[in-house]
């Protein structure tokens, strides 16, 4: 049974993960580069580590969920990185959201360490990870998996195995792609309605009686009712996210245009200042 865990990157959903494994009495040591996160966690018993690499050392499990970025790339392989730290026999659950390319290459440095890699991306914003309701998607060895299956249980409610590594990262494009695109939708509906004479509220009665109907078009159709974009999910990462998608269909030869027009949508509204908010905020990039 696995009980000492590594956890590295407490930003909106990581912070929520690692809270909800120290409630589960895991022995776990933490990491942020912003050390207000770390003291955070300290506060409600997780211990802090000074660098990605302390918090991996002695551990038999180390989950990271950080975005791709330049953070990422030190923060795994730099001085003080996680591959610095991490012990042969240990299991690396990577659970951010990267490129096919960047997953494979981290599952190849996890493997030269002796250590066995997880492709283990997570679905789900800050209040299914404050509740334990994520989605795990797995790719890996199912035997490593099953030793996982426990912890992960604290912080998700689906732990889905999709195949080997790179697998799990594949279908998080499609999640990300599929919820990237809808809200967009129903942000184009609601302000073609607006225009039009209806309220949102108005849409969104009719559009929840039948076929549409979703728990996203739900959530997300409020917000954009309310003008309440207090940040789930941020924009900034669904814009990142759904540049990783359309770089994935063009090296398999496919055009996207839903997902394309999109994704210009989400990047008119980071350039616009609203990488921060929710991405339901994308409503506000239609509305100008």
């Amino acid at each position: 049974m696995l009980r000492k865990i590594g956890f590295i990157g407490l930003g909106t959903v990581g912070r929520h993960m690692a809270a909800n494994l120290v409630r589960g009495g895991y022995d776990l040591t933490v990491f942020d580069t912003d050390s207000a996160k770390i003291d955070e966690l300290v506060a409600v018993g997780a211990t802090g580590a000074a660098t990605a690499a302390e918090a991996a050392r002695g551990r038999e499990l180390v989950i990271s969920i950080v975005s791709e970025g330049d953070e990422q790339g030190p923060l795994f392989c730099g001085e003080t990185g996680i591959m610095a730290g991490i012990e042969p026999g240990t299991i690396f659950a990577d659970m951010g959201t990267t490129s096919l390319e960047t997953t494979l290459k981290m599952a190849e440095e996890t493997t030269k360490k002796r250590c066995f890699y997880l492709d283990a991306p997570v679905w789900g914003n800050k209040d299914h990870a404050a509740n334990g309701l994520l989605t795990i998607i797995v790719g890996g060895d199912p035997a490593i998996i099953g030793k996982c299956r426990e912890p992960f249980s604290i912080f998700g409610l689906n732990t889905i195995t999709v195949g080997e590594v790179g697998d799990a990262t594949k279908m998080k494009f499609i999640v990300n792609m599929v919820q990237g695109t809808l809200v967009q939708v129903l942000a184009e509906g609601l302000v073609f309605g607006e225009k039009m004479g209806f309220s949102a509220d108005k849409i969104l009665e009719v559009l929840d009686t039948r076929g549409v109907a979703s728990p996203i078009f739900h959530l997300k159709g409020r917000a954009m009712s309310r003008n309440e974009f207090a940040r789930s999910l941020a924009m900034k990462y669904v814009n990142d996210g759904m540049h990783l998608v359309l770089n994935a269909a063009r090296l398999v030869g496919l055009h996207l245009p839903a997902a394309e027009a999109a994704s210009k949508m989400y990047e008119k509204g980071v350039e616009a200042g609203y990488g921060e908010e929710d991405f339901s905020a994308v409503i506000k990039v239609l509305r100008k």
